[in-house]
């Protein structure tokens, strides 16, 4: 590796008053360095994305939303997990931390099963599918949480999920700073979804100074 994953890590999270402990920083350096590995064949991440950029967008940015993953029972549905961003860094982070990622991606998807059982993670569900098949991802499943960083654009995702609302899961979509313009954009879809916006989460990067955002869609 090129970059003290360790130390990045940590002084990172730190911004964002997050602690892991040693286990978890040792696991996550190890998907690191896999996805490093596997990127050099497998088209992963967007190429020339340097080492210490992966860590600060992709593994510390991912790991901002773990404080809503918090109560007991949490539950997370990952759609589009590509390299496992945020779905798998969460579950490698807190392995009692019960997750579902949708992957329709062969390869992506190998490379994910291969994180997971090389790391010995239990109570992950991968699904080599997409979001609308019922038959492997049923719309009754207790989730708690349904999330997807690779979903560019606001509308179509809260459409892509409205068929869980009634199980009272919360949607979390990041985004960066435009997402004012973004949800205004879609407005008309919003306006007809069980979805409504109730809490908007705006955080910096540590080391880029990049703006993110979290926006907490809760059905009603």
């Amino acid at each position: 590796m090129t970059v003290d994953f360790f130390s990045t890590l940590v002084i990172g999270l730190r911004s964002f008053d997050l602690a892991l402990p040693p286990e978890s920083v040792e696991r996550l350096a190890f998907y690191f360095s896999e996805l490093l590995k596997w990127s050099k064949k497998v088209n992963l991440i967007a190429k020339g994305t340097e080492p210490g950029q992966i860590l600060e967008n992709h593994f510390i940015d991912s790991l901002t939303i773990l404080p809503l993953l918090n109560g007991a029972g949490s539950n997370l549905l990952d759609i589009g997990s590509g390299a496992g961003f945020p779905g798998l860094v969460c579950k490698a982070a807190r392995p009692d931390l019960a997750v579902t990622l949708v992957e329709p991606r062969y390869k992506r998807a190998s490379f994910l099963g291969h994180v997971i059982r090389t790391l010995g993670l239990g109570g992950v569900n991968m699904l080599t599918c997409r979001v609308e098949d019922e038959a492997q991802l049923p719309s009754d499943y207790p989730f708690s949480h349904i999330t997807g960083r690779a979903i560019t654009e606001i509308g179509p995702f809260l459409r892509m999920v409205e068929r869980f609302a009634p199980t009272g899961a919360q949607v979390i979509i990041m985004k960066g700073p435009k997402w004012r313009e973004e949800l205004d954009a879609a407005a008309e879809i919003v306006s007809r979804s069980p979805y409504r916006l109730t809490k908007v989460i705006e955080h910096v990067l540590p080391f880029s100074g990049a703006r993110r955002s979290l926006l907490l869609f809760d059905s009603y």
